[in-house]
C-alpha cells in the first residue's frame, strides 16, 4: 500500500507519529484517540514516570509496578466513564491476562521508555506544521493520563485537526464506539483517504 491513513491510541500513538515524520507522504489522514502529542497533554497521573526517568533507581522502577494490578488496569477502563457498568469486564480482564501472560517486566520497560516518546515531539510538530494532514482528535476527556489540554494543542500546528472531546474516560471506543466510527469515517470521506 502506498498511501494510508492512520489510528493511534495511547502508547501505540508514538509509532504512527513516527511512521508519519519518517514517511510524510504516504500519510492521508489522521485519527488520534486518546493519542498523545503534546507535553501539555500529560496529566498528573504521570508523576510516578517522571520521576523515574529523572532518577532511574531500582525504587522508582518498582514504583511503576502498581500500573500493572488487575485493580487499577480496570481502573484504567472505567476511569471518567459515567456509568461504568456499560465496560464489559472481558476488557480489562483481558488486559490483565495479558500483563499476567507477558509479564509486568515488559510492561514497566514500556512506561521506562515513554520518556523518549516526548522527545520526538518537536519533530512532529515540525511534521504537523508543514504537511497539514486532515486530522481528527476525538478524545475521552476524562481520561486520567492525557488531558483534554493535549488534544486541544494539535489545533496549534495543524489548522486541519478536528477536535473532538467526549464524555468519557482513557478507552472511550468502549463508551463512544459508534460516534468515533462516524465521525473517522467522515473524516475518511472528507480526505479523500476511505475505502
Amino acid at each position: 500500500m502506498k498511501r494510508f491513513a492512520i489510528y493511534v491510541f495511547d502508547f501505540g500513538a508514538p509509532v504512527g507519529w513516527r511512521l508519519a515524520v519518517n514517511h510524510p507522504e504516504k500519510i492521508t489522514a489522521i485519527v488520534s484517540q486518546n493519542g498523545n502529542a503534546y507535553e501539555e497533554g500529560l496529566s498528573p497521573g504521570w508523576a510516578d514516570m517522571r520521576r523515574a526517568w529523572a532518577e532511574p533507581t531500582a525504587s522508582n522502577r518498582e514504583a511503576l509496578r502498581k500500573f500493572n494490578t488487575p485493580e487499577m488496569v480496570k481502573w484504567q477502563y472505567t476511569e471518567g466513564v459515567s456509568d461504568p457498568t456499560v465496560i464489559p469486564p472481558e476488557t480489562y480482564q483481558l488486559a490483565s491476562s495479558a500483563i499476567a501472560r507477558i509479564g509486568e517486566e515488559a510492561q514497566m520497560d514500556l512506561m521506562l521508555d515513554y520518556r523518549t516518546n516526548i522527545e520526538h515531539y518537536s519533530q512532529l510538530h515540525q511534521y504537523f506544521r508543514r504537511y497539514q494532514p486532515p486530522t481528527l482528535v476525538i478524545w475521552g476527556d476524562k481520561d486520567p493520563f492525557f488531558t483534554p489540554a493535549g488534544a486541544q494543542a494539535f489545533k496549534r500546528d495543524n489548522p486541519n485537526a478536528e477536535v473532538k472531546l467526549l464524555d468519557s474516560g482513557h478507552f472511550a471506543l468502549e463508551t463512544h464506539g459508534a460516534e468515533i466510527a462516524a465521525a473517522m469515517l467522515k473524516l475518511l470521506d472528507r480526505s479523500g483517504a476511505g475505502p
